[in-house]
């Protein structure tokens, strides 16, 4: 499967955006020169998570484990360009599953493990997939059981199981198809503002290009140990730590989900020289410095952060303080790919809110249009939406009319509301979004599939979710009610168990609850989300009953 036009190809090509280079062909090279490096380890309570003790591969061993694999899973009919939904925690099984599939020429599709059955059918419709690839558990949860009464249809393939992991030498190879580095590696999802997640098809070029990028803003090197909290499905993880291994040869060391005592310990003890954290954790960090002092960070060399505003007083503690520069990534599943670094934003203030216009030679380029005339606008001060292109993005949604994704010059509209500042306007700041996404934790959910869900409540005669802000997550999730004539408005608890039973994840289930005597509405009879939002962040917020 190639999603790219024979012209930008070539063009991308051409100026050195793209390349040759295959996930798998660079893992052949790390086993060839450096067999006995450290690839991938695991956190070290892995047996209590999913009840496997902790695996550690060196680059040899990661290359015959995904081949073994990749034969296994030939052998269960998975072939070039078959997409395989894969359900896994962050786990060495999870990226050995991404070696193998490359190889394969197949189509991986990463999917959080909060996902339930109402995500897996959707995912699985949208992919037509050809399996499903899990483990028995993740703590308290059975995803093998839940995946197979979700997909009844659909082989559920389990590692310890039709799956195993092999890192003896063997004669077998699947090297039998042509390796392509424009053919699309992986499907990973995100929510937009049509109520369902959509698709977002990306080649091994775009993901080692934004890999360039991370690496660029962080300095990685060959010797570097990488420590992953991010779940390895979208571009946190996947930017920012798999495909610069995979260029450099580097180490990763997993985590997640967070455990900040752990967090730390791994730290310390593995030799960390740079992670990517989220910006409450640091905050904690900050503001704990008995706690930092703790442990020893004498091998990091800095860390980088991301999702959502930066706190210039923690970016000037890390400085200051602790010694460690502190690095602001921007990034998106699509393309996105901005960063703010000591070099390029010196005072604190500034690399906490703003990332640099790249250069004209850059890997990406950047613009800012009205979001309404798409205009573009070029004055200092001026706000509209981010649109961006060249090697990191993507081409468009799977099985979507992408008609209004890019501009009529082929750039991604980001739906993102920026201002640009700076002395010669060579800034942007992050101000808002255009599209209708809540962002908790990094997760992003579309307000509009709850929305849905929520109107067919019998005890309600309106309902929409909005944000609100949170100083640990960024935001929540609030569900705004009118209850219908003569009805008592659902609780909390009744309503998460409303979603529940729909197979919503938990991560989308709201954590407050609003009555309202009727949703504010345009002329066209949409919600005005932004009106709730604003609405409920003044009210003061009540403890659940």
């Amino acid at each position: 499967m190639i999603t790219s036009s024979p012209q930008r190809i070539q063009a991308l090509t051409r100026t050195g955006g793209w390349g040759t280079d295959t996930l798998h062909g660079l893992l052949a090279a790390h086993a060839a020169n450096r067999p006995r490096h450290l690839a991938a380890r695991d956190q070290p309570n892995r047996e209590e998570l999913t009840g496997d003790p902790p695996l550690a591969l060196s680059w040899a061993e990661l290359d015959r484990a995904s081949e073994a694999l990749a034969v296994q899973l030939r052998g269960l009919g998975i072939g070039a360009d078959d997409r395989l939904v894969v359900q896994l925690p962050n786990v060495v099984e999870l990226l050995v599953v991404y070696y193998a599939v490359s190889k394969l020429g197949a189509i991986i599709s990463p999917v959080p493990i909060q996902y339930g059955s109402h995500e897996l059918q959707l995912v699985a419709t949208a992919l037509e997939a050809a399996a499903l690839v899990t483990l028995e558990r993740f703590r308290d949860t059975e995803l093998a059981a839940a995946a197979r009464l979700a997909l009844p249809a659909t082989p559920v393939l389990c590692f310890g199981r039709e799956l195993h992991i092999d890192t003896r030498p063997s004669g077998q190879r699947c090297d039998d198809f042509i390796a392509d580095a424009n053919r699309v590696l992986s499907i990973c999802w995100t929510s937009g503002t049509t109520g369902t997640p959509k698709g977002v098809p990306r080649s091994h070029n775009m993901w080692l290009a934004t890999a360039r990028c991370s690496m660029a803003a962080g300095s990685y090197s060959a010797d570097d140990v990488l420590l992953n909290p991010f779940p390895l499905v979208n571009m946190a993880a996947l930017g920012g730590f798999l495909f610069p291994s995979a260029l450099l040869g580097c180490s990763i060391v997993l985590h997640h989900p967070l455990d900040p005592p752990l967090f730390l310990k791994q730290m310390q003890d593995d030799r960390i020289t740079f992670t990517i954290a989220p910006p409450a954790l640091l905050n904690q960090l900050a503001k704990s410095p008995e706690l930092w002092d703790r442990f020893d960070f004498s091998a990091l060399r800095c860390v980088g952060s991301g999702s959502a505003p930066l706190a210039p007083w923690m970016i000037e503690t890390f400085d200051r303080e602790f010694g460690k520069a502190v690095i602001n990534f921007y990034g998106s599943n699509e393309g996105i790919s901005l960063f703010a670094t000591p070099a390029t934003a010196p005072q604190p203030e500034v690399r906490a809110t703003m990332f640099p216009r790249p250069a004209a030679d850059a890997a990406i380029a950047t613009k800012v249009a009205d979001p309404e005339s798409g205009l573009e606008l070029r004055g200092e001060g001026e706000r509209g939406e981010l649109l961006i292109g060249g090697a990191t993005v993507f081409d468009g949604y799977l099985g979507h009319d992408n008609s209004d994704v890019f501009s009529a010059d082929g750039f991604f509209r980001t739906g993102d509301l920026v201002e640009i500042c700076g002395e010669q306007g060579n800034y942007y700041r992050i101000v808002g979004r255009c599209k209708d996404i809540i962002n908790r934790g990094g997760m992003k959910i579309s307000p509009a599939e709850l929305d849905v869900a929520l109107e067919q409540h019998p005890q309600l005669l309106e309902a929409a979710v909005c944000a609100y802000p949170d100083e640990r997550l960024g935001e929540k999730i609030c569900a705004c009610l009118v209850a219908r004539p003569g009805s008592a408005p659902p609780s909390l608890q009744s309503l998460q168990d409303y979603l529940q039973q729909q197979g919503f994840a938990r991560f989308k289930l709201p954590e407050r609850i609003e009555v309202f005597e009727q949703l504010p509405r345009n002329a066209l009879g949409k919600v005005q989300r932004y009106t709730l939002q604003d609405a409920v962040t003044a009210r003061p917020e009540k403890q659940p009953s």
